[in-house]
């Protein structure tokens, strides 16, 4: 029985950048994943082209204690153009991948940054 095509959105707000990007994983098999973005980042863009190098990725494979190569490839990128290397969009690529092949569930995440004289919330 052939498993039914999953797809995935989620906008990523980056921060102090303002470069929204949404980021759209896909499978045919709970396993193999693709991905689309929008974003008006050109290092973004660099990473999808990336990415579609290597696609589709086994989800289950990134789960090895090898290093994701969907992370690899990002921290190389940002590394290369001077950007930030904490840039969340990598993550929350993975996220989405993780979703759609369900090892993960689809619950929203959240980051919220704080000094000394205004705690989080």
């Amino acid at each position: 029985m052939k498993e039914r095509p999953a797809e995935l959105r989620e906008r990523i707000d980056p921060g102090v950048c303002g470069l929204d990007t949404v980021v759209t994983a896909a499978t045919e098999d709970s396993r193999h994943a693709t991905f689309e973005f929008e974003t008006g980042c050109e290092i973004i863009v660099g990473f999808e082209r990336q990415i579609g190098e290597i696609s589709p990725v086994d989800a289950i494979q990134t789960l090895s204690p090898e290093e994701n190569p969907v992370l690899a490839l990002a921290r190389e990128l940002l590394q290369t153009t001077g950007c930030c290397e904490a840039c969340v969009v990598p993550v929350g690529t993975v996220k989405g991948m993780y979703v759609v092949a369900n090892l993960a569930l689809a619950r929203d995440v959240s980051l919220t940054l704080s000094d000394e004289k205004s705690p989080a919330r």
